[in-house]
């Protein structure tokens, strides 16, 4: 049983009966708010078990209907995929039959995983009954879960919703991809090549157990487009390098042909002497040698000049 009084209020406490869950082992009790009760108004409960051989009475404890608000987890959870969007997952929900949203609303929290990954992504803070998932995996399954609490955040969360799963959206032609066989080339006797087909193509299992037919190629394999990239890019590296060197040497040979065809004598210059140079002091006699001299007239020398005193 449970026992429920206000506090600070001579009256007396009113009984509610309990329900006991054996797999959960849990007592549960749901008791009936009188309309315009206050939710911060504190309240005295208490519990008291009985049986046949007696019965025993727990401690007081104050609580607040704000404090101990825990709503019952979302329902009717679903996950369905976005059309041409193979990353997005839609989610809905609705609230819970013992929660009426004309007075109160709820806002929610969302958790999901893809099937391999250990642990869950959440997002938090969602006040409407539905969620884009806009990170889901490409082509895996996913596992949703969602749970609710009071809008203006008393209490606690409530148990998490039942699972539920969902696939993003595949392109159907790379479905088609994936499921084909592979097939291979094999050499046949004629030196061509074949392509090895699986037996049901053909519609029954192939008799003499070789596993496959064989069907001949009248087309060579074709050469990957990637060499012939390659190819020219190198020829015509190779094109602009030849055509450089030619360039550079042509204007090498064409200074030194310049150089070698130039006029004799073009710029040297031969040294003229603008004058004879002095005879040197050795060379120039002190004194003259006495040349005769013509009749009538003077001739004087140095001796002369100097012995007149004049």
């Amino acid at each position: 049983m449970l026992w429920v009084k206000r506090r600070f209020v001579a009256e007396n406490a009113t009984e509610h009966r309990c329900r006991y869950f054996s797999k959960a082992r849990k007592f549960i009790c749901r008791v009936k708010v009188p309309p315009g009760t206050d939710d911060t108004k504190h309240l005295v409960v208490s519990t008291c078990v009985s049986n046949s051989a007696g019965g025993s009475a727990g401690k007081d404890k104050i609580i607040t209907l704000s404090s101990v608000l825990k709503p019952d987890p979302p329902v009717n959870v679903t996950v369905k995929a976005v059309e041409k969007a193979p990353q997005w997952l839609q989610v809905n929900w609705s609230y819970p039959s013992s929660w009426d949203p004309r007075f109160y609303w709820l806002r929610f929290q969302v958790r999901y995983r893809p099937e391999p990954a250990p642990t869950f992504m959440e997002v938090d803070q969602v006040t409407t009954t539905w969620l884009d998932i806009r990170d889901a995996w490409r082509g895996t399954r996913h596992v949703v879960q969602v749970r609710a609490k009071d809008e203006f955040g008393h209490g606690a969360w409530s148990e998490w919703s039942q699972e539920a799963v969902g696939t993003p959206w595949t392109d159907p032609w790379d479905l088609t991809s994936e499921t084909e066989p592979f097939s291979s080339q094999v050499p046949v006797e004629d030196g061509t090549c074949g392509v090895t087909l699986p037996p049901m193509l053909f519609g029954e299992d192939d008799s003499n157990g070789a596993g496959g037919s064989v069907m001949e190629s009248s087309t060579h394999p074709m050469a990957s487009p990637y060499a012939f990239l390659v190819t020219g890019g190198s020829l015509l590296l190779g094109i602009a390098l030849f055509i450089g060197i030619v360039v550079r040497y042509r204007q090498t040979w064409w200074t030194s042909g310049q150089q070698m065809t130039k006029p004799e004598g073009e710029g040297q210059h031969m040294l003229v002497p603008l004058s004879l140079p002095p005879p040197t002091l050795s060379d120039t006699p002190l004194l003259s040698h006495p040349v005769p001299s013509a009749p009538g007239m003077l001739h004087m020398t140095h001796t002369d000049y100097s012995s007149s005193g004049q």
